[in-house]
Order: C-alpha cells, then sequence, then structure tokens
C-alpha cells in the first residue's frame, strides 16, 4: 500500500517561499516519476511539478523559475520548494507517482493547505 504524506504548507504574504515535503511509503520514489499537484475549491487537481527518474524536471508555465521540485533517497521524500508566491499559488497542494494519476490508480493523502495572501 502506497502513503504519501504531505506537509509544509501554511500562511505566507506575496512573495514569500514555503518549502512542501511528501514522506513516501510502499514506493521508492527514486524508481518513479512524481509529480506535486494542486487543487482550488470548484477546480480540478493541476500537475503543477514533476520529476522523471534519470530525467529534467518540468514546470506548469505558471510556476516556472519559481518552483524547484526535488527528491532525497535516502529519506524517501519529495519535495516542492516554493519561492516568489503569488495569491493565485493557494491551494491545496498533493504529491503522487505521475503513471497512477496518469492510469486512474491513485489514492490521494490529505495534501498540505498553502494560504498566500498579505
Amino acid at each position: 500500500q502506497v502513503d504519501l504524506v504531505e506537509s509544509g504548507g501554511g500562511w505566507v504574504q506575496p512573495g514569500g517561499s514555503l518549502r512542501l515535503s511528501c514522506a513516501a511509503s510502499g514506493t521508492n520514489v527514486r524508481e518513479n516519476a512524481m509529480g506535486w499537484y494542486r487543487q482550488t475549491p470548484g477546480n480540478q487537481r493541476e500537475l503543477v511539478a514533476q520529476l522523471a527518474v534519470g530525467g529534467p524536471a518540468k514546470y506548469a508555465d505558471s510556476v516556472k523559475d519559481r518552483f524547484t521540485i526535488s527528491r532525497d533517497t535516502a529519506k524517501n521524500t519529495v519535495y516542492l520548494q516554493m519561492n516568489n508566491l503569488k495569491p493565485e499559488d493557494t491551494a491545496v497542494y498533493y504529491c503522487n507517482e505521475i503513471w497512477r494519476v496518469d492510469y486512474g490508480m491513485a489514492a490521494w493523502g490529505k495534501g498540505t493547505l498553502v494560504t498566500v495572501s498579505s
């Protein structure tokens, strides 16, 4: 059973930074392409950052040059460093294995809420 626990969210002023963590169990983040998704009320979940196995990271245009996805294989954890946050980044953030989401097999954790406001 795959278990993904997101943490690190909170309230931050525009221009601020946060680092989200996704602790994984039941899967190996080194062997799977991982992604960070976000969702706002009434909208579908969107993929904002993905990290392939041995490949480059990819980002949604809305977060490019501000967000950085990374993994720590020793801790089996995926991170999302978010800089220069904007109010439109306010959302619940989730992580998951890309292939599970693409095949409609993903189970979602509770996510972590990021609120950007002054």
